[in-house]
């Protein structure tokens, strides 16, 4: 909520499903406008209403009725949504709009009518700063990465001092970056609905892949899921789910855009680039497809490079390091402290609640956003 600019006059909120976008729209309505204010109007665009009357014919009435800010919800269920917003952009320049997405939307690359008129923000889920708070009661603040590296044994004492981080770590691994965990329902459940309809709606509708190629993509999913993290091996996955190579490369960037899975490239590489290496986006992910098999080394990388990646560049790690972050600081992942310390590394360590010189522990990357 603090990083966004309120006073651009059209804002897209990208994210993927289930981490809390038609909520943020609610909070951001409840908080600057209230109940009553009439000015402020939140709409979904699966509304049956929507298939008789335009976007722009709705902008414009509300406007003359004195309204100011307008929250459209499932912007891509609708349309020529791109088109109408750049109309209403354009000719109601008396109206906010502000508007959420699927994270598998490339507003700026596929929408032309938007470009340099929208800017796009992305709603991660919950960090273990953000959990932590939520469940302990408190209120700390985030760190940069550089503060983290430089101050982080005076950050974790300061936390430390007043609540034990580590009796909370486990949990957020499992269940803790979708904020509908605390929602009473099976959280593992939820979360596989969740994933499939990100594929049966997001994938499928906004790339408008056929549905009946929908089971090949739910078996590359979860064959990436058993190896993760892995070197993809993409004549093997072709021959599994029975699809040419270019067709498994284009599935995976598809699983990327909708956070599924992350892609770890060596410095200055990218898509269409095959990844050195493939991670599931979350740890929750993990422990939903396949709870009996999940190692924990491949939590504790899933995690720190989930938590790194938001403002940070991470990259295939050289010499023996597992990532190398913003081509200056080589990384690795450890149990605990039994390992012998080379001192041009530096160490994300589990076991531990604070750390000495380049051991750091590890739960402190949950603190940067």
């Amino acid at each position: 909520m603090d990083e966004v600019n309120w006073d651009d006059r059209l804002i897209g909120i990208k994210g993927s499903r289930g981490v809390g976008k038609t909520t943020f729209l609610l909070d951001y309505a409840r908080e600057y406008f209230g109940a009553d204010n009439r000015e402020c109007l939140f709409i979904n665009l699966n509304q049956f209403f929507f298939t008789e009357r335009t976007l722009v014919d709705f902008a414009d009435e509300f406007r003359t009725k004195g309204g100011k800010v307008l929250l459209i919800d499932q912007v891509f269920k609708y349309p020529g949504w791109s088109r109408e917003l750049r109309y209403c952009y354009d000719h109601f320049t008396d109206l906010k709009i502000v508007f959420t997405g699927s994270s598998v939307m490339r507003l700026k690359e596929e929408n032309p009518d938007l470009w340099g008129k929208v800017m796009s923000y992305n709603l991660r889920g919950f960090s273990f700063r953000e959990y932590l708070n939520l469940e302990s009661g408190n209120n700390f603040p985030a760190f940069s990465f550089e503060d983290i590296i430089k101050n982080h044994q005076e950050i974790a004492k300061s936390i430390c001092a007043v609540t034990k981080p580590k009796a909370y770590f486990q949990d957020y691994l499992h269940h803790g970056f979708f904020p509908f965990y605390l929602e009473n329902r099976n959280f593992s459940e939820n979360l596989l609905k969740t994933m499939n309809m990100i594929l049966e709606v997001d994938v499928l509708y906004i790339k408008q892949i056929e549905q009946t190629y929908l089971p090949k993509l739910r078996k590359l999913l979860y064959l990436l899921s058993l190896s993760a993290p892995c070197t993809p091996n993409v004549s093997q996955l072709s021959k599994e789910i029975q699809a040419s190579r270019a067709t498994v490369m284009n599935y995976m960037k598809y699983l990327k855009d909708a956070r599924l899975v992350n892609l770890l490239y060596p410095s200055g590489e990218e898509y269409p680039k095959k990844p050195s290496k493939l991670y599931m986006y979350n740890s929750n992910l993990m422990y939903a497809i396949s709870p009996m098999e999940t190692d924990s080394q491949s939590v504790r990388e899933t995690f720190f490079y989930n938590q790194v990646l938001k403002d940070n560049a991470v990259n295939e790690g050289i010499k023996n390091s597992h990532f190398m972050v913003n081509e200056e600081y080589p990384f690795r992942i450890e149990g605990n402290m039994k390992f012998k310390n080379n001192p041009d590394f530096c160490y994300a360590v589990d076991q531990i609640e604070k750390g000495e010189e380049n051991c750091i522990p590890l739960w402190l990357f949950g603190f940067l956003y």
